[in-house]
């Protein structure tokens, strides 16, 4: 439940802190005093978007502040939290800010919060319903989620979504193949060609950077030659082993001579010579391989100009070739393999859709059970808000194949009667204005069993009625106060007359500036407002007394 909520520069509220009891809780006022700008406030730590119009004007910065007491049941709330680790206790305490320069800060118990993850707390913490917001339940689109939170069947609706998206991920997978294999088809002819010529051109891997390699040696063939052969003769002409074994013979009878004392400079001369023996060969082989033909050169430029032909022809670089082969070898084996591939998928898809149609019928079944429960408590609801001859059904058909989605194969809509052998119709065309409200309320009280909230906020539900009927109103929202934190802005003195704590919202004016206050009535104080209500500007003596008589009914 709220506990305390403190505004400062929000509108025409300049500086507010209020306290909030648990029960039923009524705010009434003139119209224009300030009651929407309280909702307003509090909308900011649920996460609504905050705007800067809506900082006072003279300041530069607004902000809010509530403090929350926890219900230890709200599993939702504790998912919330330990999935973005946000420590809290048995109260949580929600700060916003926001500049005039539309920079803004939220703290979650002193922990920085994004809105989007605000607006997933507040969704937990409190539920609002308005006057326009009753706009949703007139939307059939809102009826199937509507009765699955009523429901309360998560694990079934969370097991239904992965079974379609796991169907729809094999369906895809199948669609991919068959298009695949279509268009495969029309090229096998193609594909078939294109074999014969990889297979009779034979590229390999790195073939064309060794053939630009020789390509380079043979275009300079004759200065390779031509310095190899200097190379050789100052090897072989000069007597440079000669020398060196020279070298070697005496070394060795120095070490005779001194017991192997130069034994390290033998080893350096006699690797020296066989080095000099294995470059002669080097060079000698060498010579050997540049010894090209003109036939060479023309077989190379050849074999160069078929393999850049086959890769332009293809789309690549000469260099891919050789892979560019293996997917076209790959590409033809899928379409000799994709008959049974595809089989396969189809095979799986069926069955993926079997298991998602199956656990659907279980969710309808159980949409059907929950409705029957929800229409019951809903008609019963209805004699008490002088609606008699009202009925009420939630119709629920099968969709089309094309419309299933992961929410099931079920259209789910509340439908109204208003009177005895009249047709059922959508709410917003059988219902009248006073109608509509009292229908919606009858929803909302019932479906306020299956919340995880603590608090509700009704904003004006009560518009277009008075009399008995707005008692009678006021009578459900009392006793659904019992039970949760129940907040009601009301023009009807009917339904504040039976709340068990009023608050007065008053537009104040000092020194030419306007300030809204939020007033807490004592019984005298709460007895004369709703005199007010009853007669408006001017209080009788007869409207005191009327007020009496409602807050005594």
């Amino acid at each position: 439940m709220i506990k305390s909520l403190s505004i400062k520069n929000v509108v025409l509220i300049d500086k507010l802190d209020l306290e909030f009891p648990k029960g039923f809780v009524v705010f009434s006022g003139e119209t224009g005093a300030g009651k929407s700008i309280l909702l307003d406030s509090l909308g900011l730590v649920l996460g609504k978007r905050a705007d800067v119009s809506m900082i006072r004007a003279g300041e530069d910065k607004l902000s809010v502040a509530a403090v929350f007491e926890l219900d230890k049941t709200n599993k939702l709330l504790k998912k919330i939290c330990d999935e973005y680790d946000l420590e809290y206790a048995d109260e949580i305490i929600i700060k916003r800010s926001l500049s005039t320069d539309g920079k803004g800060k939220i703290f979650f118990n002193d922990q920085p919060i994004t809105q989007k993850l605000l607006k997933e707390i507040g969704a937990t913490l409190v539920e609002i319903h308005g006057q326009f917001d009753n706009q949703g339940l007139l939307n059939p689109a809102t009826h199937r989620e509507v009765l699955d939170n009523y429901g309360n069947h998560k694990e079934n609706l969370q097991a239904l979504s992965e079974k379609y998206f796991a169907w729809k991920k094999v369906q895809k997978e199948r669609e991919i193949l068959q298009k695949n294999l279509e268009t495969a088809k029309d090229e096998e002819e193609n594909l078939s060609h294109w074999l014969e010529e990889f297979e009779k051109l034979n590229p390999k891997e790195n073939e064309v950077e060794n053939l630009e390699t020789k390509r380079k040696q043979m275009m300079n063939s004759e200065k390779i030659a031509e310095n190899l052969d200097v190379a050789y003769k100052a090897l072989s002409q000069t007597g440079v082993r000669s020398s060196v074994r020279q070298a070697l013979s005496a070394v060795a009878r120095l070490n005779t001579l001194l017991d192997d004392k130069y034994s390290a400079l033998g080893e350096v001369l006699d690797s020296a010579l066989i080095n000099l023996e294995e470059a002669e060969e080097e060079i000698m082989q060498a010579t050997s391989e540049i010894n090209f033909s003109a036939d060479d050169i023309n077989a190379l430029e050849e074999r160069l100009f078929a393999l850049k032909g086959l890769a332009r022809k293809h789309r690549t670089l000469p260099e891919n070739l050789p892979e560019v082969w293996r997917e076209l070898k790959l590409k033809l084996q899928g379409l000799n393999n994709g008959e049974n591939n595809l089989a396969e998928l189809m095979k799986a898809e069926e069955k993926a859709k079997a298991e998602y149609l199956d656990l659907a019928k279980v969710v309808s079944l159980l949409r059907k059970k929950d409705a029957a429960v929800l229409d019951k408590k809903i008609m019963a609801q209805l004699p008490d808000l002088k609606m008699e001859k009202a009925r009420f059904i939630t119709e629920i058909l099968p969709k089309d194949e094309c419309f299933w989605n992961e929410f099931g194969i079920d259209e789910v809509c509340f439908k109204v009667s208003t009177n005895v052998n009249t047709p059922f119709g959508n709410l917003n065309k059988i219902a009248s204005g006073g109608e509509l409200a009292r229908f919606m309320l009858a929803i909302k009280v019932n479906l306020a069993q299956s919340s995880d909230v603590s608090t509700m906020i009704f904003d004006e539900i009560d518009t277009g009625i008075g009399g008995a009927t707005a008692q009678a109103v006021g009578e459900k929202l009392a006793n659904l106060g019992k039970n949760i934190q129940v907040m009601v802005v009301t023009h009807s003195p009917q339904v504040a007359a039976l709340s068990s704590h009023h608050f007065k919202v008053e537009k104040n004016s000092v020194n030419n500036a306007t300030f809204t206050v939020v007033v807490p009535l004592d019984e005298k104080q709460k007895s004369e407002e709703i005199a007010r209500m009853l007669a408006g500007e001017t209080i009788s003596d007869e409207a005191r007394a009327a007020a009496k008589v409602l807050i005594g009914a």
